[in-house]
């Protein structure tokens, strides 16, 4: 596709997460690395990624595997080089690609140099850094807010005889982004990157980046349920989603924007009419708020129709939408709804107006892996054992072929591998038609080949039952997608409209090719794609 002037990269391309300790390991120690990486860019490209984003990759004592930076500039020695990681982005650019990096400006590992230097004394200069309290009258915490990994929010420091504030581990003290020296010392961080060529950050947490000023309690979630994390028995209102906060992303947009065509991606965990107000006044907020609604929300035809329109319906002029089916922080797409559905989903993802978001291995069908109790790495599993809530099963390691480890490691992986990898692999399902990959490939290709499926417009179709449609057009060519998300079949009835085309792509490929017309019947656990006439 010869892509339209008005839109830029990241609102035509697809985006590709790669967590880095899974996906390649080139030095045999277990974990992946940036040279890893590097030797698998041919395959993304062969797969039509035109965007690689990779999670933290900083220098970190690791107790949330990167999400604990202690320098901003740097690469941590586990994943290599600086040189390496110029090297990276050199052969992504050499591939006509784009290289987005995570950012996680809310919180610096407790062993950052600002965080020392604010603990040592009250009286330091960086002491204002930090959210320092003191203790109520009784000796507790400044008030009731909760960590997102278990247990309370603030942690007692002996020394200066006050709390800090930590919304994740207690290694993960949360930044004062009212103070403006914060502000210029991560801009400062941001411009190192970009002035690389680094092409974006998703910014990680950043609904959370700003707390209210009085450190008022938090409510009681009144919905709150007993397998739930400790963190959801009350309602986040005042320790994330601060009207201020998005004054600090207007300024980050402002970093970003100094440099030619780079994007600002936000992680945000909000309802559609909170989350679209991250893309700022006349949008000049975050590129593009990342939009979980197919990751949090029931997989239930009605639902998903509903929260399209309404995403849609709550767009601001020129926002550009964004959508998610995975990430490392989630059950994969495959363990939630089933492979079958998986590739309903794939269509999905890849049909809907705006741009899509690829987590590594769901290409493949790979599903979350058990792990034994006496291997789990994840902090948020090993704080609230009884939940069930490792991340882990999210993040083994990439499957590549069929010999030792899945051509992962030769050493002994960080994670255990998915036992099925002889079977669910690259280079297994690369030569098969039929494969789950094939079928992504296939997508993400007619994708860039049709202005229409890539950016073009999106108009929803009334359905009834297990059903999903919609249009998408562009310059005079439209293309029907219908979506069953139940395993029996069922019929698209075209009682006040009459489509009629051929099936271009279909999650059973024998279909494709049949013209069809009047009344659509779809197999369950179906997905087609029809080149209207």
């Amino acid at each position: 596709m010869k892509q339209d002037q008005k839109y830029l990269w990241w609102q035509s391309g697809i985006i590709y997460q790669i967590y880095p300790r899974s996906f390649q390991d080139s030095n045999d120690d277990g974990v992946g690395d940036l040279r890893g990486i590097i030797s698998r860019l041919d395959y993304l490209k062969w797969l039509g990624i035109t965007a690689v984003w990779v999670s933290p990759i900083f220098p970190s004592p690791m107790a949330d595997f990167g999400y604990d930076i202690s320098d901003y500039t740097g690469i941590h020695p586990l994943f290599g080089t600086m040189d390496d990681f110029d090297r990276l982005l050199e052969e992504v650019h050499r591939r006509d690609m784009k290289l987005i990096l995570d950012l996680v400006p809310n919180h610096t590992s407790s062993e950052h140099p600002w965080f020392l230097e604010s603990r040592s004394s009250r009286d330091n200069p960086k002491r204002d850094w930090y959210l320092w309290h003191d203790a109520k009258e009784d000796g507790s915490e400044p008030n009731n807010w909760l960590s997102v990994f278990g247990g309370s929010a603030w942690e007692w420091d002996e020394q200066t005889q006050q709390y800090y504030y930590h919304a994740f581990l207690k290694e993960q003290p949360d930044l004062n982004w009212r103070n403006p020296e914060v502000q210029e010392a991560m801009f400062d961080a941001m411009r190192f990157w970009l002035d690389k060529g680094v092409d974006g950050f998703r910014v990680d947490v950043m609904w959370h980046m700003i707390k209210d000023k009085n450190l008022r309690d938090n409510p009681v979630n009144p919905d709150y349920k007993a397998h739930q994390a400790t963190y959801e028995q009350l309602i986040p209102a005042f320790s994330t989603d601060q009207p201020e906060v998005h004054q600090i992303v207007a300024k980050m947009r402002d970093v970003t924007d100094a440099y030619q065509e780079r994007v600002l991606i936000g992680e945000i965990y909000l309802p559609v009419h909170r989350l679209v107000s991250y893309y700022g006044h006349e949008n000049n907020g975050t590129h593009l708020p990342f939009n979980f609604t197919l990751i949090t929300m029931a997989w239930d035809a009605r639902s998903i129709s509903s929260h399209i329109d309404e995403y849609e319906g709550a767009l601001p002029e020129g926002g550009w939408p964004n959508w998610v089916i995975g990430n490392h922080d989630q059950p994969r797409i495959t363990s939630r709804i089933g492979q079958a559905q998986a590739k309903v989903a794939a269509m999905l993802l890849l049909s809907l107006r705006g741009t899509p978001t690829l987590y590594y291995g769901d290409e493949l069908g790979m599903r979350d892996v058990p792990i034994p109790p006496d291997k789990i790495q994840d902090p948020q599993g090993l704080n609230m054992p009884d939940k069930d809530l490792s991340r882990d099963p999210a993040r083994t390691p990439m499957q590549w072929d069929d010999s030792k480890n899945a051509g992962f490691t030769d050493g002994e992986p960080w994670l255990p591998m998915a036992d099925n990898y002889k079977r669910i692999n690259v280079e297994a399902q690369q030569d098969d038609a039929y494969s789950m990959l094939s079928y992504y490939r296939r997508l993400v290709q007619l994708r860039q080949q049709e202005p229409a499926l890539c950016v073009g417009d999106y108009a929803p179709v009334i359905t009834s039952g297990p059903l999903v449609a919609y249009i998408r057009k562009s310059a005079g060519k439209k293309f029907l997608v219908v979506l069953n998300l139940s395993h029996k079949p069922c019929t698209l009835r075209q009682e006040h409209q009459n489509f009629k085309g051929r099936i271009v792509l279909s999650t059973d490929p024998e279909r494709e090719g049949l013209h069809v017309e009047g009344n659509i019947s779809l197999y369950g656990d179906e997905g087609m794609l029809v080149a209207l006439e």
